[in-house]
């Protein structure tokens, strides 16, 4: 079974808490704050992988979380860094960020990594927080969450050559022929409900990747059939060999047939309508079959493409698109990518702290991230670490903002579930 798409959730490790320590050493009756910072969780890391095809094993496993980082202890020692989560993923996959349906990256060669979800820092410990008149700082940082979000995965096939035509037109039968791919075959529509690869070499020695995409039907480019799904593998190709049936076997016109395909191609993408193609006119072994090839020829080369008359039963006719394959491909640039480089993705790592004040009740309660942020840190029951919170507060214009809002002794402040009085 080929699956080309899967939605999965990722949780980064969240960062290590930093230390709440204290110098105890024999003749050092005085010692300092000595707490180490606590580890950076790890990354959630989607790795390339050649040896994969295809996107099934994220349909059985959805959900997956990197280690935290350690905590910090004393003596300064800052704890380890979380282990990263690697995911192997198909060559040809792009990430897209489910909630804004942005693309944040293409993983175009083996090896390949994006991160999609950065480990939370590490927390610091109270050896940071000593200043002149608070040498013996009781609290310390706890570490930051490690980022999560829900990502699409959908893979692309990355091949040079894209095989395209109706039901039943003799794809999978010439892709065998012009490579070494083992396609199933059979007379009814649909045979084919995954794309295949196969590599197909030319007698000049060059060689190139070719995809079946399975057959196309009218309304494909709006999901009709299977379609819209088949149709993205062949945005990545540079090239399209057309196939057409001239037998007129199977009741269709292999003129209107021709021009119908690329209209769907042409309503999916534009840029799909524009890609070069060869066109096979194929079962040429069959009644009827050179009729019909004149009055397809016409038309073809009224729009500019090249036509062969090849026989995939009788495997006739296929040197000469062998050779034209390799010629055209030689001067046709490669594909492009999505996302050309990694830091083009949509992160934004380092977010602006921020809060807000509104009243409920009488209550003025205090939100935000700047406030989740302190409220991991503080200990409130201590009295140095309930001063920086309120230093924290201050500096950050939050006691103006109240004061703005009409705020009186006496009136009560929310924070977190902690409330407290409001003194001037």
């Amino acid at each position: 079974m080929f699956v080309d798409r899967a939605k999965i959730y990722v949780k980064a490790g969240d960062g290590g808490n930093g230390a709440i320590s204290f110098r105890r050493e024999k003749y050092v009756p005085r010692g300092g704050p000595d707490g180490g910072d606590g580890g950076r969780g790890g990354n959630i890391i989607l790795q390339a992988d050649k040896n994969m095809s295809t996107l099934m094993d994220f349909k059985y496993k959805i959900h997956y979380k990197a280690k935290r980082g350690h905590h910090g202890q004393g003596s300064n020692m800052h704890g380890k860094t979380g282990e990263d989560l690697i995911i192997k993923v198909p060559i040809g996959t792009v990430v897209i960020d489910a909630e804004s349906g942005n693309i944040i990256g293409d993983l175009t060669e083996d090896g390949q990594q994006l991160v999609v979800a950065r480990g939370g820092k590490g927390g610091k410990g109270n050896a940071h927080f000593t200043t002149s008149v608070r040498q013996a700082p009781r609290f310390a940082q706890q570490g930051e969450p490690g980022q999560e979000r829900w990502i699409i995965l959908e893979l692309k096939l990355i091949a040079d050559v894209g095989l395209v035509g109706f039901p039943n037109a003799g794809k999978s039968t010439i892709l065998s022929i012009l490579t070494s791919a083992k396609p199933k075959i059979a007379d009814y529509p649909f045979t084919t409900l995954s794309p295949n690869l196969g590599v197909a070499y030319a007698r000049s020695g060059k060689s190139f990747v070719i995809a079946d995409i399975p057959g196309l039907i009218e309304g494909a480019h709006e999901g009709v059939g299977l379609g819209d799904e088949f149709l993205r593998h062949v945005e990545r190709t540079r090239l399209l060999l057309h196939v057409v049936d001239v037998s007129g076997m199977s009741g269709r016109d292999p003129v209107d047939d021709f021009c119908k395909l690329n209209e769907e191609l042409n309503l999916y993408n534009e840029d799909l309508a524009q890609k070069p193609q060869i066109v096979l006119a194929n079962k040429m072994d069959l009644p009827e079959a050179q009729d019909n090839f004149k009055r397809l020829k016409e038309t073809v080369e009224r729009d500019g493409y090249k036509i062969f008359p090849v026989s995939a039963a009788a495997r006739k006719g296929f040197e000469p698109v062998l050779n034209e394959i390799t010629v055209m491909l030689e001067n046709l640039p490669q594909s492009k990518k999505f996302v050309v480089e990694q830091e083009e993705t949509l992160y934004s790592y380092t977010k602006k702290l921020s809060y807000e004040v509104r009243k409920d009740d009488g209550i003025y309660i205090l939100e935000g991230s700047l406030i989740d942020k302190l409220l991991r840190m503080v200990n409130i029951d201590d009295p140095d670490s309930f001063a920086y919170l309120q230093k924290v507060l201050e500096n950050n214009g939050v006691f103006e903002t109240l004061k703005e809002q009409g705020i009186k002794d006496g009136d009560t402040v929310k924070i977190g579930a902690l409330e407290f009085d409001y003194i001037e």
